[in-house]
């Protein structure tokens, strides 16, 4: 047999040599095996100078060190078992520095392959119990995953459709079909309960699939079954009536009897049909199981996993129908990207308690994760055919918890995105081919940012071909990694960055814009105190817009700027759309500013330089002379030219050398810089710091300002608070703009009042 691995193994086991901790899964047919690593990486830090002694006034702001930080990684792994020599002997080979001297093994295979993994890797095999890992797994991947679960829809036009993140992901019910079928009752962490199964599960399918079509293979099962015709063996509602049976609320085409015409038909039947009848056969009974013991514990929530389902389109759309067909719709059949893992995760946790792993947020490392592989076969056949034998996930851990913004008015309904791409053809293919056409700019910005190595052209080249690669694994499986949106898209390309060492390729770009701009801010600022308070309020509105232009993630906007570096504030003023806008709700606005200052403001920033010394300071400057508190929530890490956390501080620190309301508002704690947690261009309001979320509850938080196409154009645009809210944003993107109604520079002023309860 061969046991080559077909993919370089250097790209399966990465980081191993940094592995501290192992847990693996053995099934049946698939080992799952899960590491802990520490990567080191690069980050981008600011310092500022101290300007008391500052030599010239030439010299930057501040300084820029890129240097190297340690951080955690989860890695999961899926292979065949017939690969499991080779692989061991690999994973033996590359442990150099493991501390690791027990091994946390789950799953059937961790009996038969025990002593092999002992003499292989020289480790104890510490065996643990297969269900209470299941669970473990599963509520991991809900709470940290975003579009975890989705459902499954044969005939849309997206086959797949993905759920929000629950805050609250208890109770639910875990159908696991293996060769049996369990079903457990999940109601807390640690509290859950076997409440039924049965013994007719995918050993089942499989066991009687191999005696009545000779096939021994699952997969080659499935693949027959996707091809048959099971009314050619089942005996149907109207086969017995000639039609339907009204009173009984019977339709003809339903099965009445599986098998129902093999007793009385003299013909042999094909392959084919006879694995789709057992099929439906086996899903309608787990079906309909599963659905009397969601009601019979009043849940709505129904996750099925289990090496039945694997990802298999068949699997999924009999279960799917049946669950359909037993509740009226009332309960959705649910699965899991990564229900492939569960064990794994589960095992692995057990044996990491020491490090908490629960005590953070973790997320999804699109560089690092194969994603979801595409069901139809016409699409990627390949790629298909291979995720049977290697599947990865990746897991970076956060530095900070995440939790949703206290403010959300029904965070389980909330949807950052605006526009799913995975629904929505002509917007995907579009924005694919802008982020294509986009990659030669990203690529000499990051070769820009690091001169002085001399190897970052071929780590650009390295990014080039990986990001390349996931746009078209995009393009034939928007699926892959959940919902396809725009924030997907520069989170992915964030992170393929980040593999190749590329931290910050905007900083230096920064780093000039803040200078330049903080040469102005006195100017803008006294020609602001000069105007009657209506001016004052138009022009700190329209300033605050301006600013908005300069984003180097808009290509309309960038090539303005790589062609004209002294492009300034009045010429973006002179861009923008005149009054009526697109959106426009300054007139509410303006109403609302006569009455009663608000509480406290938090304002999500967005870009360095012009607009957040220019447009946003003095705005924030006169909500501050009005009485109001102020929160400024900007990046924890860098994305394209937004402003981070770390730049603020510097900034602000300076501003407030030169104007005295900024001065005071910070000596009396009236003006609060935090980190919002996210290190992209967009915003999810249900992934923020938890030390923002507090700030906001404890400050009283009654008006949130969300600026940028990113933040409320690309995500929040529908976004429901509870206290009012302004989103504003120039469109800088022509398709978009035209798309929405407007042309480009189309502004978006949208202020919101809350619906009286």
């Amino acid at each position: 047999m061969d046991k080559s691995i077909t993919l370089p193994p250097d790209e399966i086991f990465r980081n191993l040599e940094n592995a501290k901790r192992f847990a693996i899964d053995i099934g049946g047919s698939l080992t799952k095996l899960a590491y802990y690593s520490t990567v080191q990486h690069k980050v981008a830090k600011v310092r500022s100078f101290d300007h008391a002694v500052k030599e010239a006034q030439e010299d930057p702001l501040y300084e820029i060190s890129v240097q190297e930080e340690i951080t955690a990684r989860l890695h999961f792994i899926k292979f065949e078992n017939t690969y499991i020599e080779t692989c061991l002997d690999f994973i033996k080979d590359h442990l150099v520095n493991t501390e690791t001297k027990v091994i946390k093994a789950t799953g059937g295979g961790a009996y038969k392959f025990k002593n092999l993994i002992e003499k292989k890797l020289k480790l104890k095999v510490d065996k643990e119990d297969e269900m209470s890992c299941l669970i473990k797994g599963c509520n991991f991947v809900l709470r940290n995953i975003p579009h975890e679960a989705f459902v499954y829809a044969k005939h849309a036009d997206s086959e797949f459709r993905f759920q929000n993140t629950h805050p609250d992901i208890f109770p639910y019910l875990l159908v696991n079909i293996g060769s049996g079928v369990s079903i457990v009752k999940v109601e807390s962490e640690d509290k859950f309960e076997r409440i039924g199964g049965s013994s007719i599960g995918g050993g089942t399918f499989w066991g009687l699939g191999a005696l009545l079509t000779k096939t021994k293979r699952f997969d080659e099962l499935l693949q027959l079954a996707s091809k048959g015709q099971h009314t050619n063996v089942d005996m149907l509602v109207k086969d017995i009536y000639g039609g339907a049976y009204g009173s009984l609320g019977l339709t003809g085409d339903l099965i009445a009897s599986s098998f129902g015409k093999s007793a009385t038909t003299d013909k042999e039947f094909s392959k084919e049909d006879m694995a789709k009848s057992l099929l439906h056969m086996i899903s309608n009974d787990i079906g309909q199981l599963a659905c009397l013991y969601a009601k019979l514990h009043n849940l709505t929530r129904v996750y099925f996993g289990g090496f039945f389902i694997r990802g298999h389109p068949v699997t999924m759309h009999t279960i799917t129908y049946s669950i359909n067909f037993f509740t009226k719709g009332e309960v959705q059949a649910l699965f899991l990207r990564h229900e492939g893992y569960l064990g794994a995760i589960g095992a692995f946790l057990k044996g990491a308690e020491e490090d908490n792993p629960n005590q953070y947020s973790w997320g999804e490392n699109y560089a690092g994760s194969s994603g979801l592989m595409s069901v139809s076969p016409d699409l990627n056949p390949m790629q298909r055919a291979r995720s049977g034998t290697f599947d990865m996930l990746e897991m970076d851990r956060l530095e900070r918890q995440l939790v949703n913004l206290p403010l959300l008015q029904d965070p389980s309904s909330y949807i950052p995105d605006t526009v799913d791409l995975t629904e929505d053809a002509l917007a995907r293919e579009y924005w694919l081919y802008c982020f294509e056409e986009a990659l030669d700019g990203v690529v000499k910005r990051a070769v820009a940012s690091q001169r002085d190595q001399p190897e970052a052209a071929e780590r650009a080249e390295k990014f080039r071909q990986k990001y390349c690669h996931k746009l078209q694994t995009l393009r034939h499986q928007p699926f892959a990694y959940g919902s396809l949106t725009v924030r997907s898209l520069l989170d992915t390309r964030e992170h393929c960055l980040n593999e190749f060492n590329f931290p910050d390729p905007y900083s230096k770009i920064k780093q000039r814009e803040n200078d330049m701009a903080l040469k102005y801010y006195q100017k803008v600022v006294k020609s602001l105190d000069e105007l009657n308070w209506d001016q004052r309020q138009f022009a700190l509105v329209r300033g605050l817009l301006a600013g908005n232009v300069f984003d180097w993630g808009a290509k309309a906007v960038s090539d303005v700027l790589e062609s004209d570096p002294e492009f300034g504030f009045e010429e973006a003023k002179r861009q923008l759309q005149e009054r009526p806008w697109l959106v426009d709700a300054y007139n509410e606005w303006i109403e609302r500013l006569k009455g009663p200052p608000h509480k406290c403001a938090l304002f999500f920033v967005d870009n360095s330089g012009i607009d957040i010394i220019l447009g946003v300071f003095p705005f924030v400057r006169e909500l501050l002379s009005r009485g109001t508190e102020v929160v400024l929530a900007s990046n924890s890490g860098p994305a394209l030219n937004d402003v981070t956390n770390s730049e603020l501080q510097i900034l602000t620190e300076r501003i407030a050398d030169m104007d005295p309301i900024i001065q005071t508002a910070v000596k009396e704690d009236r003006l609060t810089l935090v980190q919002s947690g996210s290190s992209s261009p967009c915003l999810d309001l249900s992934r923020l710091d938890k030390v923002l979320a507090t700030v906001v509850r404890e400050r009283g938080t009654d008006l949130v300002i969300i600026e940028g196409m990113g933040r409320a154009i690309h995500t929040n645009y529908y976004a429901r608070l509870n206290c009012e809210s302004l989103k504003l944003a120039v469109i800088k993107n022509s398709w978009l703009a035209e798309r929405l109604g407007g042309k480009i520079f189309s502004v978006v002023f949208k202020y919101e009042v809350p619906a009286k309860a």
